[in-house]
């Protein structure tokens, strides 16, 4: 029943009341002092803009380092910051992220945070501060542990079918997706007669709620697609190649499916939308970045244990490993491919919850970072899950490190130039194996 509900909240409309008051958008700037206190920054100057690029105000923080404006209408702004007027030897840590988005509903105030980096912690070779370094490094985990949650699903897809599945970016959507709408709407969202039963029916439930509902439905949707699809494809022996065409299409289908039902603005969910960074000796992490950080590194434990000490996780590897040998073993291969796409696609939304929670809910999200997906997948080695979480992390550390020396428009350059310096030197990637050819 939820995976028919959420089938049909992209096809019937939504519709949810709010308070009707005056909406504000709102920023504080603060940077940290050389005895490491946040301190306000005065007069930055801030300008707001709608959807449509134009001009609705600007201004200047007080201060207390506070800038409010209010807008005509609740709705998607834009708050662009002049780095020209920031203090002396204080940059904005990442200027991609720079003009920040506000996703504003009716009687709300929007607010954001711009991450700034003081040059108090100058090291010793120039420019480059310390503290910058440390906080891309953080930032580069924290990034590769939510690529390596869909990378391993797609790793073991490709072990155990020798499928490259161009898809797996719209499993990452979907589970974001889903998750924001039992976050926002619950079943009630489609069907107005529940709106009286308690929540996840009646109505929205707290994102880590909808972010498990995320994955079971992911995990639902993994299924239906062997099942419907690609089990079928394989009975009738159709080749990879056609069968890699056919997820190119199931991509293109299904990311214009959910741009037609969540539209191309970006959001935000309910909970956790904006907190005050917490200071761990010279870096800055929001509480929810801590959260989620590390509940990606237990449920990337729990994987690795589920596939080094469970019965169906030996029988994965082992289809992985020789699929063939596996089979006369007595494995049943198809059973065991099966649940290989209902795991990697439940990890895959999860992942999609855990990126979108730390940015942007976007429709277009799997698709964005899908290639940086397969290149954790290759660097770590085609077909090992192991290999897809060391890959993932080195390829988000060496995204957010890039950007210390490269314009940040160009920041995934780097990793991929790293990925095909590996590759040079050990094509199996770092945990494959090399493979006898002809």
């Amino acid at each position: 029943m939820l995976f028919v509900a959420a089938i049909l909240f992209f096809l019937l409309p939504t519709v949810a009341a709010f308070a009707q008051d005056s909406e504000n958008v709102a920023t504080r700037i603060t940077v940290e002092d050389e005895t490491g206190e946040r301190v306000p920054v005065e007069g930055v100057a801030i300008t707001v803009t709608d959807d449509q690029g134009n001009e609705v105000g600007a201004g200047a923080t007080d201060a207390e380092g506070v800038f409010m404006l209010e807008v005509p209408e609740a709705g998607t702004y834009q708050l662009l910051l002049d780095d020209t007027t920031l203090p002396e030897g204080v940059s904005l840590t990442n200027s991609d992220r720079n003009p920040a988005t506000v996703i504003l509903r009716e009687g709300q105030t929007g607010a954001t945070i711009f991450a700034l980096t003081s040059g108090d912690a100058v090291a010793a070779g120039g420019g480059v501060t310390l503290r910058q370094i440390a906080q891309l490094t953080v930032e580069g985990i924290k990034f590769g542990l939510f690529i390596a949650m869909a990378a391993i699903g797609l790793s073991l897809i490709f072990g155990t079918t020798g499928l490259v599945n161009f898809a797996h970016g719209e499993l990452i959507g979907w589970g974001m997706l889903m998750a924001y709408f039992f976050n926002f709407y619950g079943l009630a969202g489609v069907f107005g007669w529940m709106a009286s039963w308690p929540p996840p029916f009646g109505g929205g439930v707290n994102v880590i709620f909808a972010a498990v509902i995320a994955m079971v439905l992911g995990g639902a949707l993994g299924w239906l697609l062997d099942a419907v699809i690609f089990s079928k494809l394989r009975a009738r022996g159709v080749g990879l190649i056609s069968q890699m065409v056919v997820t190119i299409g199931l991509s293109l289908i299904l990311r214009y499916f959910f741009l037609f039902g969540f539209g191309g603005s970006p959001r935000f969910y309910q909970d956790y939308t904006a907190q005050s960074a917490i200071h761990i000796g010279i870096i800055d992490i929001t509480p929810k970045d801590l959260v989620i950080s590390g509940l990606s590194v237990l449920i990337l434990i729990g994987v690795g244990l589920f596939l080094i000490m469970t019965r169906w996780g030996k029988a994965m590897r082992a289809v992985s490993d020789n699929r063939d040998l596996a089979e006369s073993s007595g494995i049943d291969v198809q059973k065991v491919i099966r649940y290989v796409w209902v795991m990697g696609a439940g990890l895959a939304a999860l992942g999609g919850v855990f990126d979108s929670l730390a940015e942007t809910v976007r429709w277009d999200l799997g698709f964005r970072i899908l290639l940086l997906v397969f290149a954790g997948v290759v660097l770590g080695g085609l077909g090992t899950a192991f290999g897809a979480l060391v890959g993932s992390v080195i390829v988000g550390i060496g995204i957010q490190l890039s950007t210390v020396w490269l314009p940040t428009e160009l920041k995934n350059v780097g990793a991929l130039a790293l990925l095909a310096l590996v590759l040079i030197v050990r094509p199996q990637g770092l945990l494959g194996r090399r493979e006898r050819v002809g």
